[in-house]
């Protein structure tokens, strides 16, 4: 059985470094897998999870793939579980440089007040404490939580690239000589990259792929699906040999990752036809009741990705009401959500 900090070695250049599921009852932070790469004489980090167990597997990945006179830390999104040990890029001992989102700096400075936006829309919906009071239950089991190194940067402050791979076209930021390939995907949050290393045939999805239904207030679920079905053709036109990710603690290769990302999206669709069924006929329902029908059909249908647990599982309701073009009828706690008017029943539409 998987533990924290175990390194899978992909290859002779190619550690993953395993994290751990969250348990916010066990007071058990959720830890993101990492990865440690070589590119000629360039160590490659991509994440730095958290913990301080985590940070010293993360130094013996560092150490199996060597010898490296340089390091590159590429940070994937701004979440807590893959940002608190950044500041290792200090520490190696050599020159080193290390690329954030520009878009998740406000979270990484301020965790609290993301998780509380990102609660204060499931008030209600599920058996949780307050918003704050549960934001700041989560952000404390992230600890220590080191996001900024001497060197950090965003990767916004490098000139965009247009980066053709087989028959995709990409926009993002290239490293080693183009041997380290960021592609902007912003699904799962704001400011989401994945990594895909070009001459060992590795695509880190990070968290692109946790599930059927983005959770976060951030998320955009069409650039979810659309880096799915873009990363799948990375991988039958053999651009691509081996997927990584954030959570699911595997390695898969060729046809089984083309299978894994194909199911991700056959799930994204089924869950949002069950939750079409759970609107009726009105098309008019009250996010509590809602929330807990889908809970049962998130269940059903086995798609509860990454962590799951009520706290997302209402989060993801929220997002897919939205989805569904949903909107709520007032600010008021549970207010019934419905979907907008089509036409205007003014003055101006009478005969």
């Amino acid at each position: 059985m998987a533990a924290l900090g175990d390194l899978v070695a992909i290859d002779d250049r190619t550690v993953l470094v395993l994290g751990q599921e969250l348990d916010v009852g066990h007071d058990q932070p959720d830890v993101a897998n990492a990865l440690a790469h070589r590119a000629g004489d360039t160590l490659v980090l991509v994440d730095t999870g958290v913990t301080a167990a985590f940070r010293a597997a993360l130094r013996e990945a560092a150490d199996r793939v060597g010898p490296w006179s340089r390091a590159l830390v590429l940070t994937t999104h701004g979440h807590l579980d893959h940002v608190a040990n950044n500041d290792l890029a200090d520490e190696l001992g050599v020159p080193a440089e290390h690329y954030v989102p520009a878009a998740d700096l406000d979270q990484m400075r301020d965790p609290a007040s993301y998780w509380v936006s990102s609660f204060d829309r499931i008030t209600g919906l599920a058996p949780l404490p307050a918003p704050s009071a549960l934001a700041g239950q989560v952000v404390s089991l992230f600890q220590p939580m080191r996001p900024f190194g001497a060197t950090t940067r965003t990767y916004e402050e490098r000139p965009l690239e247009r980066i053709r791979i087989g028959s995709q076209r990409f926009t993002g930021w290239t490293f080693a000589d183009g041997a380290v390939r960021v592609l902007r995907s912003q699904g799962h949050c704001a400011g989401h990259v994945i990594v895909h290393l070009r001459d060992h045939g590795v695509l880190h999805l990070s968290d692109e792929g946790n599930g059927a239904c983005g959770a976060m207030a951030d998320a955009d679920q069409l650039k979810i699906q659309t880096v799915l079905g873009a990363v799948a053709l990375l991988f039958e036109e053999n651009e691509a040999a081996i997927l990584t990710d954030g959570h699911t603690f595997a390695v898969r290769r060729g046809a089984a990752a083309v299978s894994h990302l194909d199911g991700l999206l056959e799930q994204a669709t089924a869950l949002q036809a069950a939750a079409l069924g759970l609107t009726g006929e009105s098309g008019r329902v009250r996010p509590s009741a809602f929330t807990a029908r889908y809970a049962e059909a998130v269940a059903g249908l086995g798609v509860g990705g990454a962590n799951p647990n009520a706290m997302f599982t209402a989060m993801m309701a929220v997002n897919q009401l939205r989805e569904l073009g949903l909107r709520p009828e007032s600010a008021e706690p549970d207010a019934p959500w419905s979907r907008p008017a089509l036409h205007d029943p003014g003055p101006h539409s009478r005969p």
